[in-house]
């Protein structure tokens, strides 16, 4: 095909092809190139084509003639131009969909080449001189291949003193004349020097000058020079206590003496003890004498006076208004039961998805089930070691409880409530069938011996590393497990019908302290020591990066809507997140005075509870609105407090009971109580 002055740039075929950049600036350039009429652009053929099957000869007159014509206008025509003959140049068939343009980029190997015509709508392939000039052009470099933008460069007037001038062209007459306008110019300045319109410059004296600011000021203008004068502050007047010979009652006892020795010099009323003295010779050298001066001279030197102007301010009115406590009922305000049995301090606690039953796990290494209406301990199972967290399974027919024992998850079966429903467990387990060629797991499924099924375990689950956290995902299927070892394999998830374990990460980022499902997206939230992130399982991508502003992040809860996370951290803060407001705290929390242990959510009420060391729980209306453009409500409503420091150690764990107002706590005193 031959393009002429008249032909647009072409465009390529591929919206990803990499020439797309160059292709107009080479076709623009080789029209410079070529700009006689008979230059053309020859299409290079396929090696293996028949060189005649295509004559170049025979597509001279099936030239685009229509100019400069926006092609737009035959979008709704057969053709797209007409020929020197005044025939129609006809559109290409195009009966190729983007299946057959892909397999076409699969199997051509020319294809990142071709580039299609819009005059003619004809494919065209470019030739290696044509693709080597693209690339050069979108490297920026020239286009002629033989041009060397780096010659040295060549002076036209060289250096060197010849003989020859470079003209020879014979001097002015003017250039050895005295000039008539500089000659007035200068009888001009010798006449403004004779009249003394034009000084001499004098030498500078580079003395210091020294002058007085309000010499010319009038001294009784002081009001007038300042409108917002303060006069200096005055000393206040001697009383009995400086006199040499005071009175007997201002003489301090030698108990005032030694009080006054200790006291810091910040909190004394005198600055000295008064004296008494026969006569006013026997009155020595004042030893602050020249500290006081010095003082005095700042005062009048550094003392900032200035008319400040008082705002009447109700300090009042600068208190926010918050709902009283009593207008947000119902929430706990009094300890109704404490469970006691355990021998060492209780680090967590769960309740079952009824409410009915609490799961306690202790380091005397046991857990023990308890009717959370009695307060009786139902069931005890010696696990062997510290545990570390207790997980009841949210699902409401599925009876299972996930115990961390230093490396080691346990799955119990309480066999407590309906006895349908500890069947169904059962079965559930029982009806798994392990696949012929297993493939290789970071942890290891066991099932439980019959002694250990007696007293309530049902599958082992090893990962070789302690154990610091379980929790479950809202359906009951998936279980996640935190590590407490440095590397990718922190978090572990667990998928129980199939009996897999996986590691969802590749690399680490600081050490995990907590993992929390999201309620209701496939969001799973990882805390480290001082970010919070939220990964997309399915998308297998980070979703956003919280930053707390804490030195360590200690515990984590997510709002049953979704949208809000509370953080507690071992610095005593607690902050809450708006996921939808900013990945920066909406809200920070210091009501505690020592390290948070654990922060919860109620699952139906607005109601969030927070346990520290200190030995308190602060229960807080937390109250999220439907209406996005209407903030959430914060206020502390209550201080529980019961549980006895050990160890300088409180509150261990907290937990709400899934349909009540009541709120479980654990303390290292080798209780749980219940506020209700």
């Amino acid at each position: 095909m031959a393009l002429d002055r008249g032909s647009p740039w072409v465009e390529p075929s591929s919206p990803r092809d990499p020439l797309r950049l160059g292709v107009s600036t080479l076709f623009s350039w080789q029209w410079d190139q070529a700009r006689t009429p008979c230059s053309r652009m020859e299409v290079a053929s396929m090696p293996g084509e028949d060189e005649y099957a295509e004559d170049s000869s025979d597509e001279e007159d099936i030239r685009n003639t229509v100019g400069n014509v926006p092609l737009e206008w035959y979008d709704d025509f057969p053709h797209v131009g007409y020929d020197l003959d005044g025939r129609r140049i006809y559109k290409p068939l195009r009966t190729r969909d983007e299946l057959d343009q892909f397999l076409d980029k699969m199997d051509d190997p020319d294809y990142w080449r071709t580039v299609r015509d819009r005059m003619t709508g004809h494919s065209v392939r470019l030739t290696g001189e044509q693709v080597a000039l693209v690339q050069r052009l979108q490297r920026g470099q020239f286009g002629d291949v033989s041009f060397n933008p780096y010659e040295p460069a060549v002076d036209f007037f060289s250096g060197d003193l010849m003989i020859h001038p470079v003209t020879n062209r014979p001097a002015d007459k003017r250039s050895f004349i005295p000039s008539l306008v500089e000659k007035e110019k200068v009888s001009r300045m010798v006449h403004a020097i004779k009249m003394g319109w034009i000084q001499p410059r004098r030498p500078r004296d580079h003395s210091p000058s020294f002058y007085d600011l309000w010499a010319q000021e009038d001294p009784n203008a002081v009001l007038g020079r300042h409108k917002m004068h303060v006069p200096a502050p005055k000393l206040a007047l001697p009383g009995h206590s400086e006199s040499y010979n005071p009175p007997p009652e201002y003489l301090p006892s030698e108990e005032e003496c030694l009080a006054w020795e200790q006291q810091e010099p910040e909190e004394r009323k005198l600055s000295f003890l008064p004296r008494r003295f026969l006569s006013l010779r026997a009155v020595p050298a004042y030893g602050r004498f020249i500290q006081e001066r010095f003082e005095r001279c700042l005062d009048l030197y550094l003392c900032p006076r200035q008319r400040k102007m008082r705002v009447n301010v109700d300090p009042e009115d600068l208190i926010p208004k918050l709902p009283r406590p009593r207008d947000l009922q119902p929430f706990p305000t009094c300890q109704a039961l404490v469970y006691r049995g355990h021998n060492s301090l209780v680090r967590c606690l769960s309740v079952s998805p009824d409410g009915q039953w609490l799961a306690s796990g202790s380091d005397d290494g046991s857990v023990r089930l308890w009717e959370v209406a009695t307060a009786r301990c139902m069931r005890t199972v010696p696990v062997g070691g510290v545990v570390k967290s207790v997980a009841w399974n949210p699902h409401p027919t599925v009876c299972l409880v996930a115990v961390a024992v230093e490396d080691t998850v346990l799955l119990l079966n309480p066999a407590l409530g309906d006895r349908l429903v500890v069947g169904s467990t059962d079965q559930l387990l029982s009806a798994f069938t392990p696949p012929l060629d297993p493939a290789s797991q970071p942890a290891h499924w066991l099932e439980a011996s019959q002694e250990e099924r007696q007293d309530g375990l049902r599958l082992r689950i090893h990962h070789g590393k302690p154990v610091t956290q379980v929790t479950w995902h809202g359906r009951g299927d998936y279980l996640a497990a935190v590590l407490a070892t440095p590397g990718h394999t922190q978090v572990l998830i667990h998928q129980l019908s199939r009996r897999r374990s996986q590691s969802p990460f590749r690399r680490s980022h600081g050490q995990v302290q907590r993992v929390a499902f999201h309620p209701t997206r496939p969001f799973l939230l990882v805390a480290s020591q001082r970010c919070v992130r939220l990964y997309h399982l399915l998308r297998q991508e980070l979703t956003k990066k919280l930053m707390p502003n804490c030195k360590w992040v200690s515990s984590l809860a997510v709002h049953p809507a979704g949208d809000n996370i509370i953080c507690g951290s071992y610095d005593s803060k607690l902050v809450w997140f708006d996921m939808d407001l900013s990945t920066k705290p909406y809200r920070v929390l210091r009501h505690h005075k020592k390290a948070l242990r654990a922060v919860a959510f109620h699952p139906r009420y607005p109601l969030f509870a927070s346990g520290s060391d200190d030995g308190s729980v602060i229960v807080c209306h937390g109250m999220v609105y439907n209406d996005l453009l209407q903030n959430p409500l914060l206020v502390p409503v209550k201080v529980l407090k019961g549980h006895a420091l050990t160890r300088d150690l409180g509150v261990l764990d907290v937990a709400f009971h899934p349909t009540q107002p009541w709120v479980f706590s654990s303390g290292a005193d080798g209780t749980l109580r219940l506020f209700t």
